[in-house]
């Protein structure tokens, strides 16, 4: 262990040795284990007397390294989260390490708990900000006793081990609580178990902060607060999609409106609208479920997802009868959109005159502000196909540090691409018009790729992180 080491990333196996707050106490790092005999690096000035005290604590031999502060701070900061909390403890298996586990996640901010048994081990990551993040490792032995621990807490077959199975846990954690969405699947060396943490308190969920701009903010809010009509949100899953719409319909909620949703599954709940689960095994699907809801005297109606040509026909004619439709749809841009409904045989005349707006949406990680650095633009952290702007002299990269987890980045902020379906539009799409350039160019339409760069102006975000959006298709 040199201070030359490129990223100071230690093995999830050696990390998991000592708790965070041993880490820091002592200054230790983890380097190997031979046989009975732990080996840490450390610049502490009584490495006898720190090496006696660790013996006692760890009942074993120890062997202790030296090595430069700069190092094990570098070392310190990167592997392991000062703190008090007693979710950040070493996380050995015990009765309560589910418990701790999924408040440690929750304590990081994280959104989904990966477990994915392997040969030898089954590895735990977290998904933060987007991006999984590999945090610790469980032996084989003691996976199965995890799997239905999980399995009766959210109502599970613990004797199915071979078929996928969907529940649901609420959690909680001191004064909060929060629920759980539960999925398994069968793989070559066992179930792998996905939770992903859901927060009930949706009241904090605003438009103002999802990320539209002002005038965009302005658009949306004009074509939602329309008596009938369909709004599209499209993006690719984890896109924020749903997030919009459950921020749309807490605007929405009054008091003088029924508001129906159709949802698989319900994520969260929303007081004073009513919200239906899909059950497909009942014949309980959207189209089913659309049927009914025009005899509930809906004012707004928000199905989950259009998925097929019966669902894209039904929410029309529920737009066509005077209701207000909003939904999801999987296209690349707002536009693409169109042509994705005329695939499910929606008649172009019925689109033009029932899409109030088309939206795209995207996800981007925000840079940490700690420790985010500027760069000089070079062309070659660009695509070869996208004109950088002249004026981008600079902008900022990613870094890493205690604050972000060593990612770089910090939080994340949805770019948006809207669509207001105008008579010129409405004209195009009836004689399927596929190309509107021109269009979005004379009437200043921001595209993903134009909000892209803006937020890599102004140092939101990285160049790496939307360099996807900025390579044109």
């Amino acid at each position: 262990m040199t201070q030359e080491s490129a990223t100071y990333k230690l093995p999830v196996h050696l990390k998991q040795l000592i708790t965070s707050n041993q880490a820091f106490h002592y200054r230790i790092i983890p380097i190997k284990k031979e046989g009975t005999t732990l080996v840490f690096a450390s610049d502490s000035k009584q490495p006898k007397s720190l090496q006696k005290e660790l013996s006692i604590i760890f009942n074993s031999a120890i062997q202790i390294t030296e090595e430069t502060t700069e190092a094990i701070q570098s070392y310190l900061t990167l592997n392991y989260r000062k703190t008090t909390t007693a979710a950040q403890e070493k996380l050995q298996y015990e009765d309560n390490f589910l418990q701790k586990l999924i408040a440690t996640a929750k304590d990081f901010g994280s959104s989904d708990i990966h477990m994915e048994p392997y040969e030898k081990f089954c590895r735990v990551r977290f998904r933060l900000d987007g991006k999984l993040k590999e945090q610790y490792t469980i032996s084989n032995k003691e996976y199965p006793q995890l799997i239905n621990q999980i399995k009766i807490q959210s109502g599970l077959d613990i004797s199915q081990k071979r078929l996928a199975q969907d529940g649901r846990i609420t959690f909680k954690a001191g004064t909060e609580e929060f629920d759980i969405r539960v999925s398994t699947m069968p793989t070559l060396h066992g179930e792998k178990i996905v939770l992903r943490l859901l927060n009930r308190n949706t009241q904090e969920v605003s438009l103002t902060d999802l990320g539209f701009t002002a005038h965009e903010l302005l658009q949306y809010r004009e074509a939602s607060k329309q008596p009938q009509g369909i709004i599209l949100i499209s993006g690719p899953t984890g896109s924020g999609k749903t997030t919009t719409l459950y921020a749309t319909l807490k605007e929405l909620n009054k008091e003088t409106s029924n508001i129906l949703t159709i949802e698989d599954p319900i994520e969260y709940t929303l007081e004073g609208i009513n919200q239906v689960q899909l059950r497909e095994d009942i014949e309980f699907d959207f189209p089913a479920a659309l049927r009914a809801f025009l005899r509930q005297d809906p004012d707004i109606i928000m199905v989950g997802e259009i998925r097929d040509d019966k669902t894209a026909n039904m929410a029309i004619k529920a737009a066509l009868t005077g209701h207000l439709v909003l939904s999801t749809i999987h296209t690349n841009s707002a536009w693409a959109t169109i042509s994705r409904l005329i695939d499910m045989n929606v008649p172009s005349f019925l689109i033009a005159s029932t899409l109030t707006m088309s939206i795209a949406q995207r996800l981007v990680r925000k840079l940490c502000p700690h420790c985010k650095k500027e760069k000089n633009t070079e062309t070659t952290d660009f695509p070869l196909t996208y004109d950088i702007p002249k004026d981008l002299k600079k902008y900022y990269i990613a870094q890493g540090c205690n604050q972000c987890y060593h990612t770089g980045y910090l939080g994340r902020k949805a770019i948006y691409e809207l669509l207001p379906i105008t008579k010129d539009l409405e004209q195009a799409i009836k004689s399927n018009q596929l190309q509107i350039d021109e269009y979005l160019s004379e009437h200043n339409i921001s595209t993903l790729e134009d909000n892209a760069i803006r937020l890599v102006r102004e140092g939101v975000t990285s160049v790496d992180e939307v360099y996807a959006l900025l390579a044109k298709q």
